[in-house]
């Protein structure tokens, strides 16, 4: 294969995305690489006062001088043209949020390669690292992959483990999987051009979905055992974050730890509150609640909390509900 620097075009709209990236801007100065164009989302409105918000990729991008397109999708023939006269010999993908549509894949010469946050075939789809923690997984990664017309179901290029740490949120495990793709990237850059990789195709026996976040989701259902639950608040921190039902209104809860113990409490009822947290009887085992927020609050310690204004509802003996419950 050609020597040449690789004439490349990137899409990717979040911090993941930047991640990688950045590690392809750093090779470019080695020449191994020309980035030619940067492909994210439109500006979105954001914050209380709606303003307009730069993806961090398009950041990046124009703080190094590359020349960013934010197509709405690629149904336009315009958007299709402006992609063919870039010229690239591939175009790398990182949580782009818009589907590509089989002219796009088949445009570049090399056509598109993906970074995804999960060791394919598992799960595929818009939310892998936060479905691998909330399923209890030990082990997820990085996986570069060809990419094709379906969802994720490409061959794969090169894989690259990462231990699920047991206090892993989805923010800490998001910021190691970022700076594990970029790394990933361009070891499979360096490995397409010397013809070292052959693709792998996925078993498709062994997937499974990775299904697109929704708030409703953070609701803790205090049934379930404190194992779950913990493994709920840690996968959906720091956004939607988990949350629970009290006379205030919804508290969302930001940290928590596992504490094996018996009773014969009803779940969700306070069993003691200290410095160290509120803990909260479960299904099986309690949950000690060690960060939390009130409605129109700021996150907090578990200890500050405790001597704040919602105090009252903190104490041994109340209770946390779901919606759809009364306080018992």
């Amino acid at each position: 294969m050609t020597k040449s620097p690789l004439r490349i075009v990137f899409a990717g709209t979040p911090d993941f995305a930047a991640a990688s990236l950045q590690a392809l801007i750093d090779q470019q100065v080695q020449n191994q690489y020309q980035l030619v164009g940067v492909y994210t989302q439109p500006d979105r409105p954001a914050g209380r006062g709606q303003k307009l918000v730069q993806s961090p990729v398009k950041q990046l991008a124009l703080a190094n001088d590359i020349p960013v397109l934010q197509p709405l999708n690629f149904k336009q023939d315009e958007d299709k043209r402006m992609l063919a006269e870039l010229d690239a010999d591939i175009m790398i993908v990182a949580a782009y949020g818009i589907i590509l549509p089989k002219v796009v894949l088949d445009t570049p010469k090399m056509g598109c390669i993906n970074v995804h946050a999960s060791l394919l075939p598992r799960w595929r789809g818009a939310a892998p690292i936060h479905r691998a923690l909330m399923a209890g997984d030990t082990q997820t990664g990085i996986t570069i992959m060809q990419m094709d017309v379906g969802l994720d179901t490409g061959d794969m290029l090169l894989k690259a483990s990462c231990e699920i740490h047991s206090d892993d949120t989805s923010g800490s495990l998001h910021d190691r999987l970022a700076v594990l793709g970029g790394e990933t990237l361009v070891t499979a850059l360096e490995k397409l051009r010397a013809g070292e990789i052959k693709a792998e195709p996925q078993d498709s026996n062994f997937s499974n979905y990775a299904d697109k976040l929704t708030k409703q989701e953070g609701e803790l259902n205090w049934h379930q055992s404190a194992e779950q639950l913990d493994r709920q608040v840690r996968g959906l921190t720091p956004w939607p974050s988990a949350f629970t039902h009290c006379s205030a209104g919804v508290m969302k809860i930001h940290a928590a730890k596992v504490v094996d113990l018996k009773t014969d409490k009803a779940p969700g009822k306070i069993l003691s509150v200290s410095k160290e947290g509120i803990l909260v009887v479960t299904g099986q085992g309690a949950l000690q609640i060690t960060e939390l927020q009130f409605p129109g609050g700021k996150r907090m310690k578990a200890q500050d909390a405790l001597n704040g204004k919602h105090k009252d509802l903190l104490q041994a003996g109340q209770s946390f509900f779901t919606n759809d419950q009364k306080e018992a």
